[in-house]
Order: C-alpha cells, then structure tokens, then sequence
C-alpha cells in the first residue's frame, strides 16, 4: 500500500478521518484556512476543533462545465455540519434534482485524488448521503 497524504491541511487522516477548524477563542467564528486574525471580531487567539462528520445540504449546484480533466458532472455544495459551513463536492449520488435535495443528510467521506511519481497517494474529502 502506498503511502497517504491529506489534500488539504484540514483533513485529518485516519481510522475516523474529520476536518479541522481554527476556532476564534473570542467570538467562536470557525475557519479552515489559517488566520491572522478573526474577520468577525478581529481577536488573534485560535483553537484548533474537530467539525461534525455529519451535516444537512444547505445549497448545492449541478456542475456541467469544468476545466479540461475534470469529470462532470459533478455536484457542489455547501452543508451545514452543527453551524460550521462546509464547502465540498457530494459524491456517491447521481448528480440531478432528483437525488440531490436541500435539506439531504449527509456524512463525510474521503475520496482519492491522484498518485504522484513516487506513489504517494493524495486524498481530499467529499460529503455522502448518509442513508
């Protein structure tokens, strides 16, 4: 087996892969990049805090064009994991109305992305239904 790496700082790998948020001490205002300082209350003291591995759609778009490469279509979404926005791609679901609804539950899940030259494979996160 090769070796992993997480796509984004973020992710954290493992037997219960989840996401990592830098959390205002200040004001609670979560973010996944890091940060300076908060944009909502401009305080500069973070912590680190696990988001919710499951979550409920709050917005989504069918994506029919993409850059050359990219399959589509695909669907992206933003979902609402106990109040922490999270913007990701549904995967394991058809991409159309019919299957993808405001309001679905949703889990976390983790999707390869590539290998490089050394066989190091990549891995980014995605949102599954959760039925």
């Amino acid at each position: 087996m090769s070796e992993q790496i997480p796509f984004v700082d973020y992710l954290q790998l493992g037997d219960k892969p989840r996401l990592i948020a830098n959390e205002c001490t200040s004001c609670g205002a979560r973010y996944f990049d890091r940060r300076n300082a908060c944009a909502s209350c401009f305080a500069t003291d973070f912590k680190k805090v696990d988001i919710a591995t499951e979550g409920t759609v709050t917005a989504f778009t069918i994506v029919a064009f993409a850059a050359p490469g990219i399959l589509v279509p695909f669907v992206s979404a933003i979902v609402d994991c106990d109040g922490t926005s999270v913007r990701t791609n549904l995967t394991n679901v058809t991409p159309d109305p019919e299957h993808v609804t405001l309001g679905m539950k949703v889990r976390l899940t983790t999707v390869p992305v590539g290998i490089d030259e050394a066989g190091t494979e990549a891995i980014n996160y995605a949102f599954e239904p959760a039925a």
